[in-house]
């Protein structure tokens, strides 16, 4: 009996203990609500502690009754404590958010799914501190984007930038989710402003080049994705040179519950624009100013940012004059040059002014589902005023004797009269939900719908016409009030499953709705990667899908500024198979990155493009395809400091239906017509290279040199309205070097705290802007000679010029 008895008393124990115990779940997260994986959650004071899984996730056993200090670790975040009591058989959920630790990040390079370029084809992340040090005319954000592969810009004066093939019109950017527009009646580059992201509140970028996932938007050609800081202290900078300022601002409150960042930028051209051929009296103004506040909602003190609401605010205002006096052109070979002297009178002005708001209130239901709700709007009020008169003179310049350089003949002479009234009212309001739902460690379901409405009022009044040869010709005429009231519908499934730590697939469908045309489109989108067991520095990317670009207003309005109401939606099959390599070289990490891509477009609308005016023809006439290969290595070539070399080959070509041209025979008698098929779109460039180099003096990194290296083959071009002419000719490359010499003062505090509002650095740069001086041309104009014959006469952009620059931060 009393056997059985102890045997009792021994199972009756662990009961005993047990029921002094309480156990702990939760997740640990970071600050984008992503799981952290092999976090520590430990017991303060003893050996007690477990592992987080996957999906971030932990269960404990810790004892009852008593104060216990639970501690939370992982590399590169900071440590997080909690007290608490539990008691006996209790089981509590506790779910902590960490924040980065700038010491451990500045040493430790951490690795993880928040990298998700591995995963995604096309899918560039850049460092913001690279933007700010990025040497140009005006430092202006888009600059950055033309050193990628697959990416060109033949202007410096502009922000634009073209894709693989597409055009300005056919890039998507988004600021914490929400789109952003650029204005509409720019048409020289030394007219814009900068481009909308200020490079001083920007916290991550990534940039698509093609096959994107279906939760982002409808165009052809690429997705910039912009997030501002959240910051978590006081800071600013104050930066200035020759050709403008900023100043920015950012600061957070005493509990963190709210965050503010403001930025502001004064761009003034007069000192790059004097190095254009045409003297005159520029005055170009552009300055913008935005807000981010950042507000945490949550009442609950144990899950901040549960709830948060983001407002963004940004107003812009251009204001471009400029009284062109003379122009001299000397162009030709080196045997018969030829110069073209022009005399202006009249002035040139564009304006606009564009606001710009949104807000996002994201709320997590539950460390696995996340939902934002997105309101945004923009307004835009543009006019274009012009009245400029130009006389020309085409004469043979001397090659010998006492007259070199000089006229000799005149081949002709002549008149253009140029002039424009032209107003644009633009207002655009949408509303859009997003949702993220993390079904299980291994599958995560992203949907959303959005809904937006356009109001456009356009009042075209423009003409041109010339005297030339004893004759008058009018160019053009356009006359014309247009208003535009649509709305569109959109919306979005996609699936990411990740088949083990090595295999992820996305796939998922986009569907849009447009009232003006009524049309309904649905794009399917896959994308699969994986990396083999074996070789984990080497990645595989695919990516096959259908999108499409609904018309906006620039590709219904045609040459004659008439709408289109039947204007279907562009649409192309990207095609794209790539591979990433990571290696080490001299002892520090590098990445190869490798692409090759297809597209295949229907129901193109073509344009001409003018400088960076794109004029379309407002006809689903046409079918397209850009194929080529893009390759990019990117790493620490000088340590502490990213360098990368970027090189795509490209080629697009389109089939225009209905550009017939006459035939003749050997006589020269016309004796029918021919399609021409095929030929080269206007962004047609073989090769294109970018380079951005960081350098600095060995025993003294605070002395650095920064390289911006771009060039691009011809472009083709043609005169105006003769399409057996249309893109026929190959322009002349586009080189630039623009290198920049800093020297970093740091300031140390003389007090034992450091200050919180005192200087902090002080930089201080020189720049050389388009180092070899390289005569880059921008477009054409088309004079005759009193034969008969058309001459090319090339616009050319800036040349070398000397920039100073300063950078205070406190």
């Amino acid at each position: 009996m009393l056997k059985y008895l102890s045997v009792w008393l021994l199972l009756l124990v662990p009961l005993g203990v047990s029921a002094q115990q309480a156990r702990l779940l939760g997740t640990v997260l970071n600050e984008q609500r992503q799981p952290l994986e092999m976090a520590t959650v430990a017991l303060k004071g003893s050996a007690t502690g477990v592992h987080t899984m996957a999906d971030g996730s932990f269960a404990i056993t810790l004892p009852a009754q008593r104060e216990l200090v639970v501690l939370v670790r992982y590399l590169g975040y900071k440590e997080q404590e909690h007290t608490l009591t539990l008691q006996p058989n209790e089981s509590r959920r506790l779910d902590f958010i960490l924040e980065p630790d700038p010491q451990q990040l500045q040493t430790v390079d951490v690795r993880g799914r928040e990298d998700d370029t591995r995963e995604q084809a096309s899918m560039t992340r850049l460092d913001p501190k690279n933007v700010s040090q990025l040497p140009s005319a005006f430092g202006d954000f888009n600059k950055i984007l033309v050193t990628l592969p697959g990416v060109s810009s033949n202007n410096e004066l502009s922000s634009t930038y073209s894709v693989r093939g597409g055009n300005y019109d056919e890039n998507l950017v988004y600021v914490n989710n929400i789109e952003i527009y650029r204005p509409f009646l720019i048409t020289a580059a030394q007219q814009e402003g900068l481009s909308f992201v200020n490079p001083d509140l920007v916290g991550d970028i990534k940039f698509s080049s093609g096959g994107w996932q279906p939760r982002y938007g409808d165009k052809l050609s690429s997705v910039l994705n912009i997030k501002y800081k959240q910051p978590k202290e006081f800071a600013g900078s104050v930066s200035g040179g020759l050709t403008g300022g900023t100043l920015h601002l950012e600061s957070a409150s005493k509990n963190k519950k709210v965050s503010y960042l403001f930025g502001a930028r004064h761009k003034n051209g007069q000192y790059i624009l004097k190095g254009l051929q045409t003297d005159g009296k520029y005055n170009p103004i552009f300055t913008d100013a935005q807000a981010y506040v950042h507000f945490d909602l949550s009442k609950d003190t144990l899950a901040p940012g549960r709830t948060t609401l983001g407002v963004l605010a940004s107003y812009a205002n251009n204001d471009f004059r400029v009284e062109p006096e003379t122009q001299v052109t000397t162009f030709g070979t080196r045997n018969t040059p030829l110069r073209l002297l022009i005399a202006f009178d009249g002035q040139e002005r564009m304006e606009y002014a564009t606001y710009q708001a949104g807000l996002n209130l994201t709320h997590h239901f539950s460390p696995y589902y996340t939902s934002e709700f997105i309101l945004s709007g923009v307004q835009s009020r543009e006019r274009e005023l012009r009245d400029v008169e130009s006389a020309y003179r085409l004469c043979d310049v001397g090659t010998s004797g006492n007259n070199s350089g000089e006229c000799q003949q005149e081949r002709g002479v002549g008149s253009t009269f140029s002039h424009a009234r032209n107003a644009l009212l633009a207002r655009m309001l949408a509303a859009e939900l997003r949702n993220t739902w993390q079904l299980s460690q291994q599958s995560e379901l992203r949907f959303g719908v959005k809904v937006g409405s356009e109001n456009i009022e356009d009042e075209l009044k423009e003409y041109a016409f010339t005297d030339s040869a004893d004759f008058v010709t009018q160019d053009y005429y356009l006359s014309s009030q247009l208003h535009l009231n649509t709305f569109r519908y959109s919306g979005y499934l996609q699936h990411t499953f990740r088949l083990d730590s090595l295999k992820t697939i996305t796939y998922g469908l986009r569907a849009t709705y447009w009232d003006y045309n009524g049309e309904l489109n649905l794009s399917p989108r896959v994308q699969f990667s994986f990396i083999p067991r074996h070789h984990p520095n080497l990645s595989f990317k695919t990516a096959l899908g259908l999108y499409f670009q609904p018309p906006f207003y620039r590709e219904l309005r045609n040459f004659e500024g008439v709408l289109n109401p039947d204007l279907k939606a562009q649409r192309a099959i990207h095609a794209i198979v790539g591979s990433d390599y990571l290696f080490q070289a001299w002892g520090r990490d590098f990445k190869l990155s490798a692409e090759a891509y297809y597209k295949w477009m229907t129901n193109v609308v073509p344009y001409d493009l003018d400088n960076v005016r794109l004029r379309y023809y407002a006809k689903n006439n046409a079918k397209a395809y850009a194929a080529g290969v893009d390759v990019r290595v990117n790493g620490e070539f000088i340590p502490g400091a990213e360098s990368w070399l970027s090189m795509g080959v490209l080629t697009t070509k389109e089939n225009v239906a209905g550009d017939s041209i006459p035939v003749y025979n050997a006589q020269g008698e016309p004796i029918g017509k021919r399609e021409q098929g095929f030929i080269r779109r206007p962004t047609d460039q073989l090769l294109n290279i970018g380079v951005f180099f960081q350098d600095h003096l060995p025993d003294n990194p605070t002395v650095r040199m920064y390289l911006n290296l771009v060039y691009g083959s011809g472009l083709p071009f043609g005169p105006p309205r003769q399409p057996a002419y249309r893109n026929a000719f190959s322009g002349r490359s586009y080189k630039r070097v623009d290198i920049g010499f800093s020297k970093v003062i740091i300031v140390e505090s003389d007090l034992v705290e450091q200050k919180k509002h005192g200087l902090e650095s002080l930089w201080v740069g020189l720049e050389v802007l388009n180092l070899i001086d390289a005569k880059n041309r921008v477009s054409y104009n088309y004079v005759q000679d009193v034969s008969g014959v058309t001459y090319a006469v090339p616009n050319y952009l800036t040349g070398r010029r000397l920039n100073l620059r300063f950078v205070a931060k406190f």
